[in-house]
């Protein structure tokens, strides 16, 4: 098997307008989001430039810029890893996201209307339907689709601003929790909807600080610890 070892299909295509360098970053750091790159493992330049179609240099830049961000550690005579987030990274990470989303619930309670309603019901039956299947790259992502549309409804620019600089990592760590949390995570959705369309700030808040508290604690048990 390569060094890279990246299931079938699951290599992005290249086809968006932009620099080369900024679609080779923005795939690269999409199969370690997902988790199809799993943390620890061993990147090959020349492999993930033949999987993505690509040169070399356009590979290495982007694995210099994953390595400044901490997705990828850069190591001496062995070359590049995806980097493992420690217990303690993880904890802290998900402990801001329980700030910033319990505010943007809180918000979004104050300013909800039938129609802002109706778009999470869409979100959370979309959601629901995945877990069904069983699709978890589609559960995760639309669980992200979720959380991101309490941003949008927050309607707090600054508040979006900072929860988007950690919605790539709580997916990262919700992924190998995803079937875990699976129809319940879908359950806290939907009480949430409801304090939402009853505009009970003050409930929409505490539901999304426990529902996020629950990913937090599902990961840390997510092998045992």
């Amino acid at each position: 098997m390569l060094s890279t070892g990246l299931p079938r299909g699951a290599v992005p295509k290249l086809d968006r307008p932009g620099p080369l360098r900024d679609r080779v970053y923005e795939a690269l750091l999409e199969l370690i989001t997902t988790r199809a790159l799993q943390p620890g493992q061993h990147l090959v330049e020349s492999e993930l430039a033949g999987h993505l179609g690509v040169s070399r240099q356009p590979v290495r830049e982007a694995l210099q810029r994953l390595n400044t961000e901490g997705w990828v550690d850069l190591r001496p005579a062995q070359g590049a890893f995806v980097h493992e987030p420690t217990e303690e990274e993880a904890d802290q990470l998900l402990t801001v996201r329980t700030l910033l989303e319990a505010e943007a619930a809180r918000l979004a309670a104050l300013d909800a209307t039938a129609e802002k309603v109706g778009a999470l019901v869409e979100l959370c039956a979309e959601g629901e339907r995945a877990v069904a299947a069983d699709d978890v790259d589609r559960a995760v992502a639309l669980n992200a689709a979720f959380h991101a549309k309490v941003m949008e409804l927050a309607g707090n620019a600054v508040l979006a601003e900072l929860a988007a600089q950690v919605d790539r990592r709580v997916r990262w760590y919700y992924t190998p929790v995803a079937r875990q949390r699976g129809r319940q995570s879908w359950i806290e959705h939907r009480e949430l909807i409801v304090a939402i369309a009853d505009r009970d700030d003050e409930r929409a808040a505490h539901l999304m600080r426990i529902h996020t508290e629950h990913t937090r604690r599902s990961y840390h048990e997510r092998n045992g610890s």
